[in-house]
């Protein structure tokens, strides 16, 4: 859930629990609306880290990739026109 939205809903909540309610009704709700933003925030970290990791495990894939052709680009270069060379 995007921030914009949980704030929208805590200000929604919280003007809830303006309304003729108890003392400790209104103390339930903003503690309920506090778990449920914190609930929201760590979703969303979690999200964040997740793409990271991903970008840079295809980062990771794609620098092996590279040195894989180069290697084997460099094991072909330097092969005698006729196969025996030494490498």
């Amino acid at each position: 859930m995007k921030l914009s939205t949980t704030l929208a809903v805590a200000l929604g909540v919280g003007a809830l629990a303006a309304c003729n309610n108890s003392a400790s009704e209104q103390t339930a709700d903003n503690i309920e609306a506090n778990a449920e933003n914190t609930a929201d925030a760590i979703e969303a970290n979690g999200d964040a880290v997740a793409e990271n990791v991903e970008a840079n495990a295809d980062n990771a894939a794609d620098a092996v990739r590279e040195a894989g052709e180069n290697a084997a680009d460099a094991t072909r270069d330097g092969a005698d026109a006729d196969g025996n060379s030494a490498n």
